[in-house]
């Protein structure tokens, strides 16, 4: 059955709020039926939100790093279990298991820091066109729809509870290798809540959503080919200031290196008016695969 976007805004935000079992024990479902895994940006997302229900609201998290280490299934639900494994004058350190079907399938440790005035400087935010010039997903698929591949057509045609608007779509339209390099803009689709802790979530949530994908550029792939199977192995964020996720954000995507059937991007986060809010990096199985190849 379809959704409208205002339920898949509101379904998102529900899988984000976990059960709570005990203290440190959390349990989490999937989003979306049909996926043959769970999305790697849903359980660090969940793995966060666990970690930051054992913390006072005065500290924020600033920094998290995190390994998949198993395939996650999405018809079954996800026990969170957080270590409280420091609590200092100023920092407190968090570690969190993901745990499905008796195995640990990802792990994240969390630092949360209280605000403190310090030194101050940041990269600039390149210069490229504004969302409102640019085409949103639908968009995108209704005047290019003879041009772009089945795959990603099915793909950005459904709703989704972000509008992303990629600055430059000639990747998706031929096969040419290029610098492996994309700034795409992004945002909830609805209105979040007033919690910062929400729009942090929401955030790490969309992070994973095409930082490996950058990768593939260099090689004039992307990730709705058949041919190429990706996986995240491992995910790493930091928030430096203050954000909203239902302000529009560039994602401003690299890759500085490909070796040994892996490959390794980073990104920077700024709001509209140029300031860096977060920043990402993230190392992924980057492999040739043939066209019959299926991931079970």
């Amino acid at each position: 059955m379809s959704k409208d976007v205002g339920s898949i805004t509101t379904e998102l935000l529900s899988i984000l709020d976990l059960e709570r079992l005990e203290d440190n024990l959390f349990r989490g479902v999937s989003l979306w039926e049909g996926w043959q895994r769970v999305y790697g940006g849903q359980v660090l997302a969940q793995a966060l939100t666990a970690a930051i229900r054992t913390v006072e609201p005065a500290r924020q998290v600033h920094s998290l790093h995190s390994y998949f280490l198993l395939a996650g299934d999405p018809q079954h639900p996800i026990i969170y279990d957080v270590e409280r494994l420091r609590e200092g004058g100023s920092f407190s350190t968090r570690r969190v298991k993901a745990i499905q079907h008796g195995a640990v399938i990802f792990i994240m440790s969390a630092s949360f820091h209280k605000a403190e005035d310090g030194f101050e400087h940041a990269a600039e935010m390149p210069d490229v066109p504004g969302p409102e010039r640019l085409l949103s997903a639908s968009e995108l698929v209704a005047d290019r729809i003879n041009e772009i591949p089945d795959s990603m057509r099915d793909y950005w045609s459904r709703p989704q509870p972000f509008d992303m608007r990629p600055v430059d779509i000639s990747r998706y339209l031929d096969q040419t290798a290029r610098p492996p390099q994309q700034s795409i803009w992004i945002k909830s689709t609805e209105a979040l809540p007033e919690d910062p802790a929400a729009h942090q979530v929401v955030l790490a949530y969309a992070s994973d959503f095409t930082l490996l994908d950058t990768a593939l550029i260099a090689h004039g792939k992307t990730l709705f080919d058949t041919d190429v199977q990706l996986a995240s192995l491992d995910h790493a964020l930091w928030f430096h200031r203050p954000l909203r996720a239902d302000e529009w954000l560039l994602y401003v995507q690299d890759s500085p290196n490909a070796s040994g059937a892996r490959g390794f991007c980073r990104g920077q986060v700024f709001t509209r008016e140029g300031v860096l809010v977060a920043s990402s990096a993230q190392e992924g199985l980057m492999r040739r695969r043939s066209t019959n190849f299926s991931i079970r």
